[in-house]
């Protein structure tokens, strides 16, 4: 029995440290006929941040392939990249955008301009991290109303799934679809990050948040130019060849 124990023990701690090996965990999620990557970060265990501007010359990154040589160039593994959010003509966040608790865009609360395309479908929201390291999305006026400052933030828009509940503004038989990104905190300290294998419309993506992912409150990031960059499989969701520089982008790295 002893010898069986410590074989167990063994076992037990070798899982466990392969366990620690990987940083998230990523998975392929069929809904409705359709097919997305999920990616689950665990907070106590991932530092999630966003990123922007190089700190060393204050130029945008503008893509993962440059955002991961800069962290490589300062001893950091790229291992989870994902555009983050709505942005403008000049490729600055259209909303809150928070880095190092440093607000860099003020919230966006302007109604009915029809210039901000799917940021203007109502309501938005705001995906942010608190200093306690937990996560949450809101929508942008109940982040508002809250006053807490965050982390790290990003608004985009609109509102997928808000306190369970789907958005009235999306059809279930609408037409309009496109490769789509979202991410929901699945609870305070699990977000889950999701997009597209192929054009989705709103409605069926909001139902994949809540009826398959089990999330009360969901963001929608960016559609058509949406990719996420997995280390070890590389890069998943809408073609290359339709990815347009970026603004703000998620990321999780690893020392190397």
């Amino acid at each position: 029995m002893p010898i069986l124990l410590a074989l167990l023990g063994t076992a037990l701690l070798v899982a466990g440290c392969d366990y620690q090996v990987h940083p998230m965990e990523s998975r392929e999620v069929s809904f409705q006929g359709q097919e997305f990557t999920v990616v689950s970060l665990d907070l106590h265990r991932e530092s999630l941040s966003l990123h922007w501007r190089n700190p060393d010359n204050d130029q945008p990154f503008g893509d993962i392939q440059t955002l991961r040589e800069w962290g490589a160039a300062n001893g950091k593994r790229l291992m989870f990249a994902a555009n983050a959010g709505i942005y403008d003509q000049s490729y600055a966040p259209l909303g809150l955008y928070v880095e190092h608790g440093k607000t860099l865009v003020p919230l966006n609360l302007f109604h009915g301009n029809p210039a901000a395309g799917n940021f203007s479908i109502r309501p938005n929201g705001v995906f942010a991290i608190y200093a306690d390291g937990h996560a949450a999305v809101r929508t942008s006026t109940d982040f508002k109303t809250d006053g807490k400052p965050a982390d790290w933030a990003t608004q985009s828009g609109p509102m997928l799934v808000i306190d369970g509940q789907i958005n009235t503004q999306f059809l279930d038989d609408s037409n309009s679809t496109k490769w789509r990104s979202g991410v929901c905190a699945h609870t305070p300290y699990q977000v889950l990050f999701v997009v597209s294998e192929s054009p989705v419309n709103f409605h069926t993506f909001a139902s994949l948040f809540r009826d398959k992912l089990g999330c009360r409150d969901a963001l929608y990031l960016d559609g058509s130019i949406s990719q996420f960059y997995i280390d070890g499989t590389g890069y998943t969701g809408a073609p290359t060849f339709m990815v347009k520089p970026y603004a703000g982008i998620f990321a999780v790295f690893a020392d190397q």
